[in-house]
């Protein structure tokens, strides 16, 4: 279960790994003599049935509209917020933003492994995440 729901995450998803993980699912839950593996699925069939459209958008779409999944999301500043106080830039462990002190800051996308940590230490909601990922490296 874990292998699809991972490729699932990654933008990777058939709508076969859907139904695939949903069977797995009742089995795992139908077959199992202990009461942990009889309600470890419980979780995947709880989101599946509620949720079900999440897991299509993550399939068809290659989007997560909780804008949870690394793979499928981008941070992105907007230019009318930065105030260039270089926060961002600072705690950014792969040194993808670039910007000088007082000045709009840009977020590299082929640099970014999208940690959030920009996001946190903004104080201006500068930064804000998108789905679909960007493709390219995009200057904001």
């Amino acid at each position: 279960m874990y292998e699809i729901l991972d490729k699932i995450t990654k933008g990777e998803g058939t709508m076969e790994d859907i139904n695939a993980l949903e069977e797995l699912a009742m089995v795992v839950k139908e077959t199992s003599l202990c009461g942990l593996g009889q309600t470890a699925p419980n979780p995947v069939l709880t989101t599946l049935r509620y949720f079900r459209d999440e897991y299509i958008a993550h399939v068809k779409e290659k989007i997560c509209p909780a804008k949870k999944c690394r793979d499928l999301i981008s941070y992105v500043i907007d230019p009318d917020k930065c105030t260039g106080c270089t926060a961002c830039k600072i705690v950014c462990p792969t040194k993808a933003i670039e910007g000088e002190l007082n000045k709009v800051h840009v977020i590299h996308q082929d640099l970014c492994i999208r940690c959030g940590s920009c996001m946190d230490v903004c104080r201006f909601d500068a930064i804000y995440k998108v789905t679909p990922p960007l493709k390219v490296d995009t200057k904001v």
